[in-house]
């Protein structure tokens, strides 16, 4: 697969760390990757623009990784 073949990741993570790490192994594997560190601004960037799959945590500040799972599904039933 090329790169953009393989579409968009959102990830939310709050801890930073994790969030750095998932990052750069998803970027080396090819991938096109927005990271955020809470899901109230990753949900914010859902809104503008379009994305293949959604990487979330489960407990994050502001907005939880349910709830912004719940929220993307309205905006496009299609995001893994």
């Amino acid at each position: 697969m090329t790169r953009a073949t393989m579409g968009r990741i959102l990830l939310a993570e709050d801890d930073d760390s994790m969030r750095t790490f998932l990052e750069r192994a998803l970027v080396r594997a090819g991938h096109d990757v927005i990271a955020f560190a809470n899901g109230a601004e990753a949900y914010e960037r859902l809104r503008d623009e379009p994305f293949t799959l959604l990487l979330t945590d489960i407990v994050m500040p502001r907005m939880d990784g349910i709830e912004l799972a719940r929220r993307a599904s309205e905006i496009d039933p299609d995001l893994k």
